[in-house]
């Protein structure tokens, strides 16, 4: 699948490295989720982790066919790395 980045979108990425994000997208185990954003935009989240494990949230949206958009990404909370770890002992 391809991803695309808009300049602000690699500049807002705060102690996380673009290789990082792409290693979550691209792992054997991702848990898309939809969700809006904070202007009200629905977007996709991928809960992942890198190969270092890692784990993030990275937010995308379909630009056309197979095309995503990379709007974001972030480490996951405490509760929500909870909720994770419980997806993947279950898969």
């Amino acid at each position: 699948m391809p991803y695309e980045w808009d300049d602000w979108a690699l500049a807002a990425l705060a102690g996380i490295a673009p290789h990082e994000v792409r290693q979550a997208l691209a792992a054997h185990r991702r848990w898309p989720r939809r969700a809006v954003s904070a202007t009200g935009v629905p977007v996709l989240t991928v809960w992942s982790r890198t190969t270092a494990g890692r784990p993030l949230i990275v937010a995308v949206y379909q630009v056309a066919g197979t095309t995503w958009r990379i709007i974001g990404a972030r480490d996951m909370t405490d509760k929500e790395l909870i909720e994770f770890s419980h997806w993947e002992a279950t898969r």
